[in-house]
C-alpha cells in the first residue's frame, strides 16, 4: 500500500463525480492523503481540513523502528486465521474502547481488516512533507486534538507553524475524539470546513 496511491484514487473519485476542485478532509492518516493530493494535484484542490495529524510521523529513531515493525505485524496477520485476528483485535483493542464509543463506532472499527490496517501504519511511518508543507498556497484549516497521544500536540502544532496562512481549531480530546467526543468534534469540523471554503455560512 501507497498513501500517494491513495492520494491520486481522491483525484479518480472526484474525475467519476464530475468534481473539478475540492477540499480534502483528512483525520489521522487521512491527513498526510489529504497533504499528498496537494502535492500531486495542486491544480485540483481548493482547500484543506488536517485533523488530527502531521507532517511526520517518524523522525526519532525509536519511532522510526516502532513503524518498522509493522511491516512484520502486517505479515503475520496475513497467515493468521481469521478467527484469531478477531480475538485479538477484540481483546486487545476493542474492549478498551468500549467505555469511550458507542455501540455503532465499535461495531465499525471490528469490521477492519487488521492487516490491512498494519500495512497503512507501515506506510504512514515513511511519510513526510516537511520538505513541500511550507508551499501550500490554498486556505487550510488545521484541527488539533489537544490531548493526542498518538498524534502528540507538538506534532500537530510542528504542522500548523509550517503551513504559515493555516488556521488552527482546537478540541480537548485524545486521537479518538471524532468519535469519543463527537458532540464537541463534529461542530468545529464544520467551522474549520466552512475556513477552508472560504465561507462563514
Amino acid at each position: 500500500m501507497r498513501l500517494e496511491d491513495c492520494a491520486d484514487d481522491v483525484i479518480r473519485v472526484a474525475d467519476a463525480l464530475g468534481v473539478e476542485r475540492i477540499v480534502p478532509v483528512g483525520y489521522s492518516m487521512g491527513g498526510a492523503i489529504a497533504q499528498l493530493v496537494w502535492q500531486r494535484h495542486p491544480d485540483r484542490v481548493a482547500g484543506m481540513v488536517l485533523c488530527a495529524t502531521a507532517g511526520s510521523f517518524a523522525e526519532a529513531r525509536d519511532e522510526r523502528l516502532s513503524f518498522l515493525g509493522l511491516t512484520g505485524l502486517a505479515a503475520l496477520a496475513r497467515v493468521t486465521p481469521g478467527q484469531a485476528r478477531d480475538w485479538i483485535s477484540d481483546q486487545v483493542y476493542l474492549q478498551r474502547k468500549t467505555q469511550t464509543w458507542g455501540p455503532w463506532a465499535v461495531s465499525q472499527a471490528a469490521r477492519h481488516d487488521w492487516r490491512m490496517v498494519l500495512e497503512a501504519g507501515r506506510a504512514l511511518g515513511s511519510f513526510s512533507s516537511l520538505d513541500w508543507i511550507g508551499e501550500i498556497d490554498v486556505p487550510v484549516s488545521i484541527v488539533v486534538t489537544m490531548r493526542d497521544p498518538v498524534v502528540p500536540l507538538r506534532r500537530q502544532v510542528r504542522l500548523f507553524e509550517a503551513i504559515e496562512h493555516a488556521a488552527a481549531f482546537r478540541v480537548d480530546g485524545e486521537h479518538d475524539a471524532i468519535v469519543a467526543v463527537a458532540d464537541r468534534f463534529v461542530p468545529t469540523l464544520v467551522r474549520a470546513t466552512r475556513h477552508a471554503l472560504g465561507t462563514s455560512r
